[in-house]
């Protein structure tokens, strides 16, 4: 499945979500919002499709987007200590 930038975008404002965060964050995100916006307590089939899809959409990015391991990859994953590393005497 390819994903573009926009669709990630919207996805994670439809759900509320910040940029980094994880696979559960996803789910407990969405178990919170549908229990909002089912039709059954109130909500519309529409809401509710916009989430169904946002959800699909972020889960599916996940676990379909490859990590690579060079140090490139794991630097841009953990920002801090790249940083910190470039003080050091």
């Amino acid at each position: 499945m390819i994903f573009t930038y926009e669709e990630i975008n919207d996805a994670l404002e439809t759900m509320s979500l910040p940029r980094y965060i994880t696979r559960e964050d996803i789910k407990n995100r969405y178990r919170h919002l549908a229990k909002k916006l089912h039709p059954d307590v109130g909500g519309s089939a529409e809401e509710m499709e916009r989430l169904n899809r946002a959800y699909e959409l972020l889960v599916g990015y996940i676990e379909d987007f490859k990590y690579s391991f060079d140090e490139i990859e794991i630097a841009k994953q953990s920002p801090i200590l790249d940083h910190s590393q470039r003080f050091k005497p």
